[in-house]
């Protein structure tokens, strides 16, 4: 498991919850606790933003002189996560701003390029894969993923719904079964979900079960590729650190 990570993750960008002071920090010392390898992204190119985003949307985003850069990067951070999956290593993207509720012409929801459709459609542009299942656990539905991959035939977006740990479990459970084959496999993951934070449902234990779910899918249907991660949501700093982890540890046992 490798963790996609720069220091400039840490800088406060806006007055939004996903930009707070410290949201990465128990996150970043809690994987590093594990002994897992940290390696640093470099910024998206244009090419791959300009596959997802208009030019008008990046053209305003590159205007915000505190977002612009770091939304690059947090974007280039998914692409490294993505490339590291495609060669056979597992990667977790620790990357902020997040990016599901950003559509190809607008963003809301603190987010402001699509971080998970520029890796998926920068994969399948360069038909490094033919497919990509996309299983999105934060607590709200991905609409700018949906907006941005929906029509396509080659990707598949899941997002789970329940409103206990049991149910929700099941629903993920029932989504993965009856999901097509793919060549790749991401997480879009959002810690808000959590019993301890804004969706007051899930524990550590039910994101250690999905991690070993997304495991066992990849092994089965993926070949020599491996999941990738890429953060979203998540407001309750330590919370965000426990879930993460056990998240990992998931998709360890899994391989």
């Amino acid at each position: 498991m490798q963790i996609v990570f720069h220091e400039r993750f840490h800088k406060v960008y806006t007055g939004d919850p996903a930009a707070a002071s410290g949201r990465l920090k128990p996150v970043e010392r809690s994987l590093r606790a594990q002994g897992y390898e940290f390696v640093e992204p470099e910024p998206a190119p244009l090419e791959a933003i300009a596959r997802v985003h208009d030019q008008l949307h990046v053209e305003r985003i590159q205007r915000e002189r505190k977002v612009g850069p770091l939304a690059l990067l947090a974007a280039g951070g998914a692409l490294r996560a993505a490339e590291l999956a495609f060669s056979g290593e597992p990667a977790f993207a620790l990357i902020r701003p997040p990016g599901h509720h950003a559509s190809a012409d607008s963003c809301w929801g603190f987010c402001f390029f699509n971080n998970m459709a520029v890796a998926v459609a920068d994969l399948l542009a360069r038909q490094a894969v033919g497919s990509a299942l996309i299983l999105d656990i934060d607590l709200h539905f991905g609409d700018g993923t949906q907006n941005i991959l929906g029509h396509r035939r080659d990707v598949q977006y899941l997002h789970p719904e329940g409103r206990d740990s049991g149910a929700w479990t099941e629903d993920c459970r029932q989504r993965l079964d009856e999901a097509e084959p793919a060549e790749i496999i991401a997480v879009s993951a959002g810690f808000d979900r959590h019993i301890e934070d804004w969706g007051t449902t899930l524990f550590d234990e039910d994101y250690r079960t999905v991690g070993r779910w997304v495991g066992e899918w990849s092994a089965a249907h993926c070949g020599d590729r491996a999941p990738f991660v890429v953060l979203e949501g998540g407001y309750n700093h330590e919370a965000m650190a426990g879930a993460a982890v056990a998240l990992c540890e998931g998709l360890e046992q899994a391989g």
